[in-house]
């Protein structure tokens, strides 16, 4: 969000913004976290925002026009998965391969911040290249060094042990999953049977 990047270009925090704005803090943290839309705000409020950063109310507004329109939804991971696995269902490995690295979607998604989605697709390019001999794309390095701070489990694993009080589904995952998948703390066992 621009109005982030211009507080953190400015090494200012939100408090210091509110104070030499006049605005209400609670109305900069709502902007900021995207509870509040900057375009949706008074007049008043955008020009006072502006003038304490030193910008045009336009490129304000703008910017966060432009941000929103282009930041699309960010879909459930289990359905950003399921999807995943039917495009290399319908396409095949290789053709998925060679569509995801010309897209360069493993990077958008990493700048998006969407990390387990990037972790994920990069996950899945390795191992479809693995089990055709191929050799590995040597752009996606940087993100190879990275992982998720918390494991990510298949939703039914997780369902299934929270109804029996256990952890046995996770294990028995943990047991299978695909080392690829693993390296970025996401379990992932079966691509290839999905309807």
């Amino acid at each position: 969000m621009y109005l982030n990047e211009l507080l953190a270009e400015r090494k200012m925090s939100k408090y210091r913004l509110a104070k030499e704005s006049g605005v209400p803090q609670t109305t900069i943290v709502d902007i900021c976290s995207h509870k509040a839309r900057i375009e949706k705000c008074s007049a008043e409020t955008i020009y006072r925002i502006a003038k304490a950063l030193n910008v045009s109310m336009e490129s304000l507004v703008e910017s966060e026009i432009n941000v929103n329109k282009i930041q699309p939804k960010r879909p459930d991971f289990d359905l950003f998965k399921s999807n995943v696995c039917h495009l290399v269902k319908d396409k095949g490995d290789i053709d998925f391969i060679i569509d995801i690295l010309s897209s360069d979607e493993i990077r958008t998604l990493y700048e998006r911040r969407w990390y387990a989605e990037s972790f994920y697709l990069l996950a899945m390019v390795d191992y479809l290249s693995r089990e055709n001999d191929v050799p590995v794309c040597t752009n996606y390095n940087d993100i190879r060094s990275q992982r998720l701070k918390e494991t990510i489990y298949p939703a039914g694993a997780v369902l299934s042990d929270m109804e029996m009080g256990t952890d046995k589904c996770r294990r028995e995952c943990m047991k299978n999953a695909i080392p690829e998948f693993l390296h970025f703390n996401i379990v992932e066992s079966e691509i290839r049977n999905v309807c």
